[in-house]
Formats: structure tokens, C-alpha cells, sequence
């Protein structure tokens, strides 16, 4: 069986707590959104029952606010039973201010890592922001002090042949 969902002004959350049961299968459907909520906008979606798998397309938005995460692509192709969600085409993802652009990612739900992979003839760029270094109190701000290492002792006795050398 397949559904499709075409330009719908609300999203639909991929969390597992919110389901909708299409056929004998369960989908997530924006409601009041827990916190591990994901949400995903789009111009088409389609989801096949079968599968297991729901396919956005058209500026495609997806906000996770439990990781902090934004993005943005052509494409996303949700696989429900493996908890991945696949980007495709312009991908721009934002995390706390950090952003990753790529042709296609893949994101691990459970393992909360990005997969990036560029177009043929390009690269994937990524801007970390490094959170601020907090400055030591004054007792650490001074240089730690420091042992001085004992001297290595080397055997450097000449090495004598078990049996002579005949000249």
C-alpha cells in the first residue's frame, strides 16, 4: 500500500510514540511533540507500508530539536526499521551552529552520527564551532610543575666475537 501526502501546511513527526496505522502499519503524525521528536517538511511525501520507508521531496526541512539539529535538501528518504534518515541533493545541516554540506548524508538516529558523501566532482565541507575555553582559576593558570626525567643510561660496551677473526 502506498500514501502520499501532498503540500500539507503541518509536518509530519517521525517519533515513534506519535503513529498514525495505515493499513495494518503504523506512521508518525504531527501532534503535540515530545521532546525526541523529528519533524519533517516537504512539498510531496510518500510512505510505503510495505517498506517501511517515507520519502520527502521538494524543499525538504527536517528540525530535531532533542539533538539540535536542522537541515535541509532536495530529498529525504526516511527507513523507519533501521532508524536512518538519508539526505540527498544541496544538503545543508546545522547543529548547534556547526553545518555540514554535502550531496548526500546519512544520519544514524540510534548512533546520532553523519554519514557525508560529496557529488563527483566536489567535497563535503564542514564548519565546527568550538565552544569557548573557560579560563582556569588561578591556582591551575600557572604552568604545572614538572619533574625532570632521570638520564637514560645506555650500554654502549664494544661487542666481542665469540670466535676470532682470522686475518
Amino acid at each position: 500500500m502506498r500514501v502520499a501526502v501532498k503540500k500539507l501546511g503541518w509536518a509530519v513527526g517521525l517519533a515513534a510514540s506519535l503513529t498514525l496505522v495505515v493499513g495494518n502499519r503504523q506512521w508518525p503524525v504531527a501532534q503535540a511533540q515530545p521532546r525526541d521528536t523529528i519533524t519533517l517538511r516537504s512539498d510531496i511525501q510518500e510512505a510505503n507500508t510495505n517498506t517501511g520507508v517515507i520519502t520527502a521531496r521538494g524543499n525538504v526541512q527536517i528540525d530535531y530539536p532533542a539533538q539540535q539539529i536542522r537541515a535541509t535538501s532536495a530529498q529525504a528518504d526516511y527507513y523507519s526499521n533501521e532508524r536512518r534518515i538519508v539526505l540527498s541533493g544541496n544538503v545543508l545541516i546545522d547543529q548547534e551552529g556547526s553545518t555540514l554540506q554535502a550531496e548526500v548524508v546519512t544520519y544514524l538516529i540510534d548512533e546520532g552520527r553523519f554519514v557525508a558523501m560529496p557529488n563527483p566532482d566536489g567535497q563535503v565541507e564542514a564548519v565546527y564551532l568550538l565552544p569557548e575555553s573557560q579560563p582556569l582559576p588561578a591556582s591551575e593558570s600557572a604552568a604545572p610543575a614538572t619533574r625532570p626525567r632521570p638520564p637514560v643510561q645506555l650500554d654502549v660496551s664494544p661487542v666481542e666475537p665469540s670466535t676470532p677473526l682470522n686475518n
